[in-house]
């Protein structure tokens, strides 16, 4: 208990020196708070702005708030753009722990002595961040591997800190209008979706072996193998992989990889992952990319780190692809319509006054050529105006969104006459050639054919089965008819009976007083 109060008191501190209660709490007015904004003036550090701010306090509170700004930054339909920026530049590199802690954790999580898997284990990491570190080493049969490692006690810090994430988020809604806005309560929620999401290594090397599948053939990327014996909750052993960092262009250059070209390559990459796979590499900072120098796979991209994957079913991917083409074509109506006919705008929604809003966000950036527009703005700017109408957008696209704007930044670095619409254009109009018309029929024929070769001999008695249950229904159906018009006629009987008997009574009555009259 006194572990928690004194980290919650570290990081109130922490919040009142570097202003961050200025940014969460700006709504708040009157003598209730007075107090707290009084208090707020001690120690404070104005000499940056406000997302420098942000990013420097949770440097200073430790990994677990470096990855959470790190997955905050993904959150652009909810942060101003200068904050979404500076979070961006969070690096999740922190000091490693002791070489003999990461021997005892492998060894542990592997059952076996270090000795008796690897022919040399390096103790010093050559990588260490936020959720764990990568030692180099050799296996008995001589591959060169990469073990990960998770850091020791993670699950119960990680634990500590979501919990005061979750109170911290209470009172932020609470005490403020604007924070509320924000939704700190769902982005906690989220983070810790993706927190545990990595601490599950075996998840990780799943992704890997999925991604290194998809991408055989292509003969772009590279992708590391997983040495499955050895891969457990904890531990993580990997193929090595050998390049350089892609921030490196200038080395690149010197060695002779064609810098355009490998800009080019990024952007068909990504769109290949998303519009033919839909299942992507969602964490593509300059980190976890190099290129590969080696004469076999030279200026090949290395992708490394499959923590964080983002999928998109079918209706994503159409989603996506009509609007990016309709964006193009600046028929800002059916952009409107597709928000509609995905459900996420309500029903009542005006198509028109949502065609004027997308008009607002779209027609500015045709002032400017087409290799300069960025996909990753527009998308994320058609977010903001939708969530004026009410809209949720799905976390898929949201991650999707992020990473187009990290693969067009990597891209443009490289090449600052990329024209990434030249790139995506082909695989837009290809996906969608396969969904509809004559093509698209035909690879869905083919990709059920199986199935209907299995339910072709079983067609004549399933035909027999459906007939015999529509004939019996229709007996049902006739003798449920027959019985109901007996009831009408039995009442319509009783009626000229009770009528009949009526009509006779009254005549005797009638009789009887003439007689006695």
């Amino acid at each position: 208990m006194m572990r928690y109060l004194a980290r919650l008191l570290l990081i109130i501190v922490t919040v009142f020196r570097f202003g961050l209660d200025n940014l969460a709490l700006g709504s708040l007015s009157g003598q209730r708070y007075r107090w707290l904004r009084r208090a707020t003036l001690v120690g404070r550090r104005w000499d940056q702005p406000r997302g420098a701010r942000m990013r420097m306090a949770l440097e200073r509170l430790g990994p677990i708030f470096v990855k959470f700004g790190q997955v905050l930054s993904t959150r652009r339909d909810l942060l101003p753009a200068d904050i979404a920026d500076e979070l961006a530049k969070l690096q999740d590199s922190v000091p490693p722990f002791p070489a003999a802690q990461a021997r005892v954790l492998v060894e542990r999580a592997l059952g076996r002595r270090i000795e008796d898997i690897f022919a040399s284990f390096e103790a010093e990491p050559v990588a260490s961040a936020s959720i764990a570190q990568v030692h180099f080493a050799t296996l008995m049969d001589g591959r060169e591997v990469a073990v990960k490692v998770l850091r020791p006690g993670m699950l119960d810090i990680i634990e500590d800190d979501l919990a005061l994430l979750r109170t911290i988020a209470g009172w932020v809604e609470r005490l403020s209008a604007d924070g509320r806005r924000l939704k700190p309560r769902e982005v906690v929620a989220e983070f810790n979706t993706y927190l545990h999401d990595e601490l599950d290594l075996v998840r990780e090397a799943a992704n890997a072996a999925q991604l290194r599948r998809n991408m055989e053939g292509l003969d772009l990327v590279l992708v590391p193998e997983m040495v499955w014996e050895y891969c457990k909750t904890e531990v993580l052993v990997m193929e090595r992989m050998k390049g350089v960092p892609i921030s490196q262009a200038q080395r690149l250059r010197e060695a002779g990889v064609d810098i355009p070209k490998l800009a080019r390559d990024g952007v068909t990459i990504f769109f290949t992952q998303v519009f033919r796979d839909g299942f992507f590499h969602a964490d593509m900072h300059p980190g976890n990319i190099q290129v590969s120098l080696e004469p076999a796979t030279f200026g090949r991209y290395i992708a490394l780190d499959f923590g964080i994957i983002g999928t998109l079913s079918e209706n994503d991917k159409e989603y996506l692809a009509q609007n990016f083409i309709a964006f193009f074509q600046r028929d800002y109506k059916r952009v409107a319509e597709l928000h509609v006919e995905s459900g996420w705008v309500p029903p009542n929604t005006r198509v028109d006054e949502l065609e004027g809003a997308v008009r607002a966000v779209c027609e500015p950036h045709f002032d400017r050529p087409l290799k300069d527009i960025s996909l990753g703005q527009v998308l994320m700017r058609l977010f903001q105006t939708s969530r004026r109408f009410n809209v949720e957008i799905q976390p898929q696209l949201v991650l999707l969104q992020k990473t187009l704007l990290n693969v067009e930044g990597l891209g443009r670095q490289l090449d600052p006459e990329l024209d990434l619409w030249a790139t995506a254009k082909p695989f837009l109009e290809r996906w969608m050639n396969e969904q509809v018309g004559w093509r698209g029929l035909a690879e869905r024929l083919k990709k059920e054919a199986p199935r209907y070769a299995q339910m072709l001999p079983e067609l004549p008695r399933l035909l027999h089965d459906a007939l015999k249950s529509q004939s019996s229904r229709g007996e049902q159906q006739a003798l449920i008819a027959l019985l109901a018009e007996q009831r009408r006629t039995n009442r319509l009987l009783q009626g000229v009976i009770w009528a009949g008997g009526g009509f006779v009574l009254g005549l005797l009555v009638a009789q009887v007083t003439l007689r006695f009259s």
